[in-house]
């Protein structure tokens, strides 16, 4: 959200991997506009991901179908009111689970893979974690499964193979990266990030969310045990992502990351880090196939 533009979708793209554009709650010009500038600077495929409970998600998705992007991933509820219109369209549709049984709905309802994201990850997340999560998702569906969630190096990478999965999400690690727009001491908390940097907030309205500790985090936990409702702690926190995403109000705004931020520690071009991740991940499989160890 916010930070997942044409500049860092395109990047990704462009060294070997799977751009997405992170829509968030952004309206269908905003997303076609991104969509273009993509184009403009990458020839490869590349996506949108689309929140579902963004008001404009309706609008987005047809945005998505209208430009006829490669593929649509989506998040924070179930696509399966899109789905057909997407196939249709030609566009393939990944959908992030949280739980085994959301996977075989989401294969049930025509997707064509999903992603099991751990709650390691930035941003909203579940109960389960990444090593326990994957290997349930891949035992319970037959369509391609991506992991997600923790994963920062080739050692996440090649762990996540191991697991059963056929590749990997990447987010915060992409957060660091020289083409990423977030704003510089955004990325710089992320990078001196520790083991307990990160916390999880808004349990009391279902949509636990992970993000670094700062005063904004901490205030909402205490109107949380204050017995705040859902509709007081929405009107707390509207508009805090944009602000610590982009204009990097490090106390009073959202920190989206993931737990992996304790392993950055610099900033990176894109095609760096997605070289790094499969050079490390080969000489790990590489190692353990000669019954050692390879890699960092």
């Amino acid at each position: 959200m916010w930070v997942g533009t044409a500049e860092l979708a395109a990047a990704v793209s462009n060294a070997g991997g799977l751009g997405i554009i992170g829509a968030g709650n952004s309206g269908p010009d905003w997303v076609r506009e991104q969509i273009h500038l993509t184009r403009r600077w990458t020839d490869r495929p590349f996506g949108v991901n689309i929140l579902m409970t963004s008001p404009a998600a309706g609008e987005v998705a047809a945005v998505a179908r209208e430009e006829k992007v490669a593929v649509v991933t989506t998040g924070s509820g179930s696509p399966e009111a899109y789905v057909s219109r997407f196939k249709q369209a030609g566009i393939k549709v990944m959908a992030v689970v949280a739980d085994a049984s959301m996977a075989r709905r989401m294969e049930k309802a025509g997707v064509d893979a999903v992603i099991a994201e751990g709650t390691e990850a930035a941003g909203e997340v579940g109960e389960m974690t990444t090593m326990v999560l994957v290997p349930r998702v891949v035992d319970s569906v037959s369509i391609p499964v991506v992991a997600a969630g923790g994963i920062g190096d080739g050692r996440g990478l090649a762990a996540a193979l191991a697991l059963g999965a056929q590749g990997v999400q990447v987010g915060t690690r992409f957060v660091c990266s020289e083409e990423c727009i977030a704003h510089p001491q955004y990325k710089e908390r992320i990078i001196q990030a520790q083991d307990g940097s990160t916390v999880i907030t808004g349990q009391v309205q279902r949509r636990a969310v992970r993000s670094l500790s700062n005063r904004l985090t901490h205030e909402f936990q205490e109107l949380e045990k204050a017995g705040a409702s859902g509709e007081e702690l929405a009107l707390f926190s509207r508009d805090r992502t944009y602000l610590g995403l982009v204009e990097g109000n490090l106390d009073d705004g959202l920190l989206l990351s993931g737990q992996v931020a304790a392993l950055i520690g610099e900033i990176k071009p894109v095609g760096a880090i997605i070289n790094e991740m499969v050079t490390e991940a080969e000489a790990i499989i590489s190692g353990l196939n000669r019954g050692g160890m390879g890699g960092g």
